[in-house]
C-alpha cells in the first residue's frame, strides 16, 4: 500500500484533514500533510516535494483549491486527486484561471502587515456552508493568515499531463464556482461530482477516506511498499 499525501489549500492547515487522516490511519494506510505557508507556490511546492522524495514508492497525493497548484508542479506521485482545486497548464495560475468567487472575495480582510485572513462568521457561510454548525465552527477555528502572492504563482512542471488524476467537482461549492472546476476537470483521467461545499474532508469525509481508498486498492502493487508518518 503507498501512502496518501494530503495537500491544504490557502488559509488552511494540515489539522483541516484530521477527519480524513485519523480515519484512514485507523484502518491502516499511512498519512502525510505536510505544512503550507512557506511564502510562494515555489516554497509550497518544494516543501510537498521533499515529502513526497522521501516515500519508497510514487503516493496517492489530494490536493485541496490552491493545493491543486502545489500537487501539480510535483514529480514521483503515483495518482493526484484534485479536490475542488485548480489545474493549471503551462503559464496559469490558480488567480488567473479565475480564483475566488465573488462570495470568498468578500469574506478576506487585509491585515496591516499585507497578509490577508478570512472573515470568521462569512468564512463558515462560504468554506463550510454544508456543515453541521460545530464542524464549521471547529474549522473556522482553524483558519490562519495567508502570505500574499501564492495563487498567482505559476507551476514549472504539470503533472497532471503524465500522471493518472482524478478530478472531483464539489457541486454545491461557494468559493471555487463549480463551473470553472468542471472547466479544470477536463483536463484529468477521471472525474466526479459531489453534492457538497468547497470542503467535503470537513462536511462529508467519508467521501473522501471512500474515494482514497478505492484508488489505494486499484493501484499496481509496487516493492518496498513501506509508508512513512505524517509529522
Amino acid at each position: 500500500m503507498t501512502a496518501v499525501v494530503l495537500v491544504h489549500g490557502l488559509y488552511h492547515r494540515p489539522a483541516h484533514f484530521a477527519l480524513v487522516a485519523e480515519r484512514l490511519r485507523t484502518a491502516g494506510t499511512e498519512v502525510l500533510a505536510p505544512e503550507l505557508h512557506r511564502g510562494s507556490l515555489a516554497a509550497d511546492t518544494a516543501a510537498v516535494q521533499a515529502v513526497v522524495d522521501s516515500l519508497p514508492d510514487p503516493p496517492t497525493v489530494l490536493g485541496h483549491s490552491y493545493g491543486g497548484s502545489v500537487i501539480t508542479g510535483l514529480r514521483g506521485v503515483g495518482h493526484l486527486v484534485y479536490l475542488a482545486a485548480f489545474v493549471p497548464d503551462v503559464g496559469e495560475s490558480a488567480a488567473g484561471l479565475g480564483g475566488a468567487s465573488p462570495q470568498l472575495q468578500d469574506a478576506i480582510d487585509l491585515e496591516p502587515d499585507g497578509s490577508t485572513s478570512l472573515h470568521p462568521g462569512r468564512a463558515a457561510d462560504t468554506l463550510y456552508g454544508d456543515c453541521p454548525e460545530p464542524l464549521a465552527a471547529w474549522a473556522v477555528g482553524l483558519l490562519r493568515a495567508q502570505a500574499p502572492g501564492c495563487g498567482r504563482g505559476i507551476p514549472e512542471h504539470h503533472s497532471w499531463k503524465h500522471t493518472p488524476s482524478t478530478y472531483v467537482v464539489c457541486g454545491q461549492d461557494r468559493a471555487l464556482d463549480p463551473v470553472l472546476q468542471r472547466r479544470m476537470a477536463s483536463r484529468c483521467t477521471d472525474a466526479r461530482v459531489w453534492q457538497t461545499g468547497h470542503c467535503p474532508f470537513v462536511g462529508r469525509p467519508g467521501l473522501v477516506i471512500e474515494l482514497l481508498q478505492e484508488l489505494l486498492a486499484a493501484a499496481p502493487d509496487q516493492p518496498g511498499g513501506g509508508c512513512a508518518t505524517a509529522p
